[in-house]
């Protein structure tokens, strides 16, 4: 194998792949990346055994072939290459690398391409639909995903067909988040894969303003999914079990709703978060409504620390219904509103022991339902 590809393109194409590889991995050959030429391409590839990610770079092909090199030594050694061309030319006898890029030499040790797993390829597109959303119904999912694994199923996204309808839901048991988005495909029989988080947030992480269309390849005789960008391939494995009725948690009705400024609830609850931390990021929200016709109503958000001091913030909002007094862990409502670009958010609750409903006002395809925290007096 003789390669040359540009420095920057190459620096770029190992920290795509990169984070399919382990720090820790079970078999040598799955801390490498595997290099291989194709269609006047360079083709990186990495794996864990359940998520592996292909990106394709420009190159300049003289001779064909393919090595596993490993991940981290190559990743900081481009990246640290002067921006010019790179020059990589493989020893077959030694299964060594040579990278050269101006006046800089260095030589790889490798691994025989032929031990590195099957990577699942392309097949025919299942859904399609524009990469910005994709992008979004990912950002606004993956934060409720649970990061420990004593419940697996939660460590993932559900991804719902039903109809024309796609659906993500993620829930870690104290939050939910649910978006939905009309797609051209119709689906006669419901369908449900649950995704890693992980390996969702990757492909989240990947799409890329060129990716007008991403298409997704859904599971045949494997339990896989494959996400398909106009450079990338993102594959995964899908978790075993039954993801929770996510409808059931969602409340019908309520009897307090407030509209706020996206902005301004945001930074309120920053700035409570900073005095909250020492009380489990547990933050009290007082919801007030209009004293009289005209007036407005008010969102008060308190940050305390016994230690440390308290934080009280007051914003006008339109309020209906009745007062509300609640704690929620502040993080988990930061988090939810930074991923709504809305300019006014609706804060929804049936009383202090309710859950409370975040969405973007006027808008039905995104929800967010948060358990609140116990109030001490």
């Amino acid at each position: 194998m003789k390669v040359s590809v540009l420095q920057d393109k190459l620096a770029k194409g190992l920290g795509i792949v990169a984070r399919a590889v382990e720090n820790r991995p079970t078999l040598p050959v799955l801390g490498n990346v595997l290099l291989s030429t194709e269609d006047a391409r360079l083709k990186l590839s990495a794996t864990n055994l359940e998520m592996s990610i292909t990106t394709y770079i420009g190159a300049k092909v003289e001779t064909e072939g393919s090595i596993t090199l490993p991940a981290k030594t190559l990743a900081d050694l481009v990246n640290n290459l002067s921006p010019e061309r790179v020059d990589l030319t493989l020893d077959p006898a030694t299964l060594t690398v040579n990278v050269k890029c101006g006046a800089t030499v260095s030589n790889i040790k490798g691994i025989d391409s032929a031990e590195f797993p099957v990577t699942p390829q392309g097949g025919d597109a299942d859904i399609t639909l524009a990469g910005k959303t994709l992008k979004d119904m990912i950002a606004q999912t993956v934060f409720a995903a649970a990061k420990e694994d004593n419940r697996p199923i939660l460590t993932g996204v559900l991804m719902q067909l039903d109809g024309s309808v796609m659906t993500m839901v993620a829930s870690d048991g104290y939050r939910l988040a649910v978006r939905t988005t009309e797609i051209e495909q119709t689906f006669s029989k419901r369908v449900d894969l649950v995704i890693p988080a992980k390996s969702l947030a990757e492909v989240g992480r990947i799409i890329s303003e060129e990716d007008d269309l991403v298409t997704i390849t859904l599971p045949k005789e494997r339990d896989i999914v494959l996400f398909h960008m106009k450079h990338s391939d993102v594959a995964t494995q899908l978790l075993e079990g039954k993801f929770p009725d996510f409808a059931a948690i969602i409340p019908r009705s309520y009897i307090t709703s407030s509209v706020m400024y996206t902005s301004d609830l945001l930074a309120a609850c920053k700035r409570a978060e900073i005095f909250a931390r020492d009380a489990a990021y547990s933050a009290k929200l007082y919801v007030k409504p209009a004293g009289a016709p005209g007036e407005p109503g008010a969102v008060t958000i308190v940050g305390m620390s016994a230690e440390r001091g308290d934080n009280e913030g007051m914003l006008d909002a339109s309020v209906e219904g009745e007062p509300l007094h609640i704690s929620f862990n502040i993080r988990y409502l930061i988090d939810v509103l930074n991923v709504i670009a809305d300019e006014r958010v609706v804060l929804e609750s049936n009383g202090a022991a309710s859950p409370g409903v975040i969405r973007p006002e006027n808008r039905d395809d995104f929800v967010s339902v948060i358990m609140p925290m116990q109030i001490t007096r």
